[in-house]
């Protein structure tokens, strides 16, 4: 098992992607941590399905625009599962509205969950890497930050902002041995989609152009997180891999 002995932090990691990537680390070893929001029923099935991987796996209720909450969810972590190795940013909400339309409120709702979380949680778990003599943090972005899709600004401007940010850290953190990187997927069909009028338009369009000839899944992304967090990979460092069978080269 390539992660055994060492621990797992997921934001948004009961459903969608999220889920997807919690199962690999536990299939690979790691001991896991879910984050989520509000809905305690999948995170209590998603515990099941990890612990059922023979994982030992726990789930933390927090919201991580708040900083108290993920100081809070980290020092669950620590003392429930001894340390953190691999940190994966990948809660992500937003107000999926045309541009002129965008309110204050929603605005800051998508910047704090999609950008502002990330830097606050390198700051709580990157001492206790340290510990631990290195780690991964690693984002979750999508072609949004570059192309322009519909009733998507405030999260294409929220995942562009995250990727700049991941270069930041990436400079800072490398020379202790802790290495960021972001990976960006394209139209994957989770629940997420549901909240976007477009959806099903999405949905076609990535059926229909993906030269890959089939969508991009959950474990298509958590693969490439698992190799990202191998020690093969120390040398990627403050990159933004895209994982969309070629999409976004024929838009």
């Amino acid at each position: 098992m390539l992660f055994e002995g060492k621990v797992a932090l997921v934001t948004g990691g009961t459903r969608g992607i999220g889920k997807a990537i919690a199962k690999m680390f536990a299939q690979e070893g790691a001991k896991v941590a879910v984050n989520y929001l509000r809905r305690r029923g999948p995170a209590d099935e998603t515990l099941e399905e990890l612990k059922a991987l023979g994982a030992e796996a726990i789930a933390i209720k927090a919201d991580v625009r708040d900083r108290e909450k993920i100081k809070g969810m980290v020092q669950q972590v620590l003392d429930e599962l001894g340390g953190i190795d691999f940190v994966i940013s990948n809660a992500a909400s937003g107000s999926n509205k045309p541009i002129l339309q965008l309110e204050e409120s929603g605005w800051d709702w998508t910047m704090n969950i999609n950008t502002r979380a990330l830097l606050f949680l390198a700051q709580e778990t990157v001492p206790h890497m340290l510990e631990r003599g290195g780690g991964r943090i690693i984002s979750i972005s999508s072609l949004g930050s570059f192309r322009v899709l519909p009733d998507y600004a405030s999260v294409g401007v929220s995942k562009a902002a995250l990727e700049a940010l991941t270069r930041y850290l990436a400079v800072e953190l490398a020379p202790k041995k802790i290495i960021v990187n972001c990976v960006s997927g394209s139209v994957v069909e989770t629940e997420a989609l549901k909240y976007f009028a477009s959806a099903e338009q999405m949905l076609t369009a990535g059926r229909e152009r993906t030269p890959a000839g089939r969508m991009v899944t959950p474990e298509d992304i958590a693969n490439v997180i698992k190799y990202l967090c191998t020690p093969e990979a120390e040398m990627i460092v403050g990159q933004t891999i895209i994982v969309d069978g070629g999409l976004s080269l024929v838009f």
